[in-house]
């Protein structure tokens, strides 16, 4: 799952505690991205995951891990990188999404179709309805995991 959607959604990029009133885990200024490693992030832990604001080529979340940089494009950029403190349980959920979006958003997918119900050369079926999903429009992730979500959202990002 790309977490940067899910943190996006939930409008939520988990400062961490005792900087959240200060906003010193906002780090401005001009950042280097080369070979998949980005200049300074002394301030970032192995492993700890972090965000880009106002690059060209790579806004959003990662982690401080070789794996978590590997999809970075080389560049240079004025912007921000956000310290983030992103709890396993939000982790384990992103996990959770991702594996219900691989089942259910393939564009075979009954779940996908903008239909109630369908009936054709002797098939049918109905699918359940809920006020959540829109009264016809496919489920989405968002909506799937709405309640589970709130617990993590923010009236706004800061």
């Amino acid at each position: 799952m790309d977490i940067t959607e899910v943190c996006q959604e939930a409008r939520n990029y988990f400062a961490p505690a005792g900087k959240r009133g200060d906003m010193s885990y906002i780090h401005d200024g001009t950042y280097t991205i080369s070979g998949h490693s980005v200049s300074p992030l002394d301030f970032i832990a192995e492993g700890q995951y972090f965000r880009i604001c106002g690059s060209t080529a790579n806004d959003g979340v990662y982690c401080n891990t070789e794996q978590g940089r590997a999809t970075l494009t080389n560049e240079t950029f004025e912007g921000q990188i956000w310290e983030m403190s992103v709890p396993r349980a939000f982790l384990a959920l992103c996990a959770e999404i991702q594996q219900w979006r691989n089942a259910n958003e393939a564009a075979d997918s009954a779940n996908m179709s903008p239909f109630q119900s369908e009936s054709f050369a002797g098939y049918s079926y109905s699918k359940g309805g809920s006020s959540a999903s829109g009264g016809g429009n496919g489920v989405t992730w968002q909506t799937q995991f709405e309640k589970r979500l709130s617990a993590w959202r923010r009236i706004r990002i800061l």
